[in-house]
C-alpha cells in the first residue's frame, strides 16, 4: 500500500520523523514540512534517506494533486488549509498510526485504550501485567513513542498495547484492535472538535472494524461510554463499581469474576479513578490469560505513571505523593479525595486568577498547605478564611525544609499543585522531578 508513493507529512514532530523513515524504505517520495525549526541530527538523517524537509509557515503552496496521501501530525486540526485543500484534491488523509498498522504482521495482539481520562495509567498497567508473563511486549501510541518507530518489529505473536488518543482516531479508517478499552468519556478538547457530539463518536472509532470476536471493555459506571457502545458489534465487558461486572471494585478490594484479586489496602496506587483503571486493565489481560499472581505482584509495587498521584516513597509511616501533573482545581480534588489520611498538601504556583475555593469539597483531610509561587497570598487567604494551618514560602524547596519539622507518622505529603509551573519552571515535569529530589533530601539528613 505504501510503496512507490507519493507522500506529504504535514507536521514533522516524533510521529512525522518516525513515519518518514520507516516509509523511506519502500522507495516512496516524501516531502515533511513543519512550521517550527527542527532537531538538526534528525533532519540531517532524513535527507539523507532522500526525505526532502520543509520548514515554512505557509505549507499549501507544496501540495499538489500529484500527492498520493497526507500523514498528519494528530494535533493538527481538520479544518488547516491544507487538509481543506486536500480534500478538494481527494487526497486521503491518514495520520501515523493508520499508516504504520498497515506495515504490521496480521497475527499479532493489539489493546487499544482511549478515553479523556485514566488511558496513560491503563495502558501502563496493561503493559507491566502483560510483560511479567508474556514474549514480545510493546508499548506505544500517544503515550511517547510512535508505533511507526516499532512496525518492523512487531512479529506473529506480539503483544502490542496503544494509547490512542481521539486526535489520532478522528484520521483512522483500517485500523483495527482485538482489544478495545474506553475509559470514560468527558467534554474534552472542545476546542479540537466542531462538537460534543463528534468528539464521542470519534472515541468511538477505537471499536470500528470490531467483529463479535473481539473484545470491547467499557466503563458501566459512565453514561457517555455506555450511551456510545449500545451498537457497536464487539463482545462487550463491563467493569466499574456493579457486582454484576466482569472486574468491579468496592471499599474491600478489586473483584475479576466475583473472586477478590486484590485488597485495596495492598495497591499502591491510590483513589477511585486508579481503581477503575485498575479493573479495566485486568479485563484487557485476563483475555490473554495473565493470572490473578502476576496482577496482585504489579499492584502491590506499580507507583502510578511519572507525576500522576505517583507514590515516591514510605519513609517512617509518612507517604509522598508527586501529582505535579494537577494544574487545576478539578485535578487536586481528585487527588486529594484518593487519601483519607491526613494530609499535608503541597500547594502554588502560575497565577491564572483560578479561584482555590473550588478545593472545598476535598479538604476535609487536610492536615494543613504549604503554599509557594505567584498564588502563595491568594492560598493564604483561602486558608485563613477556611481555618486551615498555612506555611507561606515563595519556592517548593523552602517548603520541603519546613515539612520535615511538620510531618508525622500516618500523614501524606501531597504535591497536587492546583497551578500550572510555569512561573518557576518549564513545565510540570521538571517540578515533579524537583519534588522527588528533594523527598529523597529530606528522609536522607
Amino acid at each position: 500500500m505504501f510503496n512507490n508513493k507519493k507522500i506529504f507529512i504535514l507536521g514533522m514532530a516524533r510521529s512525522g520523523y518516525e513515519a518518514a523513515k520507516l516509509l523511506s524504505n519502500y522507495d516512496n517520495e516524501i516531502l515533511v514540512t513543519d512550521m517550527n525549526e527542527q532537531d538538526k541530527e534528525q533532519v540531517s538523517e532524513l535527507e539523507k534517506k532522500k526525505v526532502k524537509v520543509v520548514i515554512t509557515e505557509n505549507p499549501i503552496d507544496l501540495l499538489d494533486d500529484t500527492y498520493d496521501y497526507v500523514i498528519k501530525n494528530p494535533g493538527i486540526k481538520f479544518d488547516h488549509p491544507l487538509l481543506v485543500k486536500a480534500r478538494s484534491l481527494n487526497i486521503k488523509i491518514i495520520n501515523e498510526v493508520e499508516m504504520a498498522y498497515d506495515f504490521l504482521d496480521k497475527d499479532i495482539n493489539i489493546i487499544g485504550v482511549t478515553g479523556s481520562n485514566g488511558k496513560t495509567t491503563t495502558v501502563n498497567l496493561i503493559y507491566k501485567f502483560l510483560v511479567e508473563e508474556k514474549d514480545n511486549v510493546i508499548l506505544g501510541g500517544n503515550i511517547g513513542t510512535p508505533l511507526s518507530h516499532y512496525a518492523l518489529d512487531v512479529k506473529k505473536g506480539t503483544y502490542l498495547v496503544l494509547e490512542i488518543s481521539d486526535h489520532q482516531l478522528l484520521d483512522m479508517y483500517n485500523f483495527k484492535t482485538n482489544v478495545s478499552v474506553l475509559t470514560n468519556i468527558t467534554p474534552t478538547h472542545l476546542d479540537f472538535h466542531p462538537s460534543y457530539d463528534v468528539y464521542k463518536n470519534t472515541k468511538k472509532k477505537i471499536f470500528q472494524n470490531h467483529t463479535e470476536k473481539d473484545i470491547a471493555v467499557i466503563n458501566s459506571d459512565d453514561p457517555e461510554s455506555m450511551n456510545v457502545t449500545k451498537d457497536i458489534p464487539s463482545t462487550k465487558y463491563y467493569y466499574g463499581t456493579d457486582k454484576n461486572d466482569k472486574a468491579y471494585y468496592d471499599e474491600t478490594g478489586i473483584y475479576y469474576d466475583n473472586k477478590l484479586i486484590i485488597k485495596l489496602e495492598d495497591i499502591v496506587l491510590k483513589g477511585n479513578h486508579n481503581y477503575q483503571n485498575i479493573c479495566a486493565s485486568i479485563v484487557a489481560v485476563k483475555e490473554y490469560g495473565v493470572t490473578d499472581e502476576t496482577i496482585s505482584k504489579v499492584l502491590k509495587s506499580f507507583g502510578g505513571v511519572e507525576h500522576r498521584l505517583e507514590f515516591v516513597k514510605e519513609y517512617n509511616g509518612i507517604k509522598f505523593y508527586n501529582d505535579s501533573k494537577a494544574t487545576n482545581c478539578v485535578s487536586t480534588n481528585i487527588a486529594l479525595k484518593s487519601f483519607s489520611d491526613p494530609t499535608i498538601l503541597l500547594l502554588g504556583g502560575t497565577d491564572r486568577g483560578h479561584s482555590f475555593y473550588d478545593l472545598e469539597e476535598s479538604i476535609s483531610n487536610v492536615k494543613c498547605i504549604f503554599a509557594y509561587g505567584e498564588t502563595k497570598d491568594r492560598i493564604e487567604d483561602f486558608c485563613k478564611d477556611k481555618g486551615i494551618t498555612c506555611y507561606k514560602f515563595d519556592t517548593l524547596k523552602e517548603c520541603m525544609m519546613k515539612i520535615k519539622d511538620v510531618m508525622e507518622k500516618g500523614d501524606i505529603v501531597l504535591l497536587s499543585p492546583a497551578c500550572a509551573s510555569w512561573d518557576q519552571y518549564k513545565k510540570f515535569e521538571d517540578r515533579g522531578n524537583e519534588f522527588k529530589e528533594l523527598v529523597e533530601v529530606i528522609t536522607n539528613a
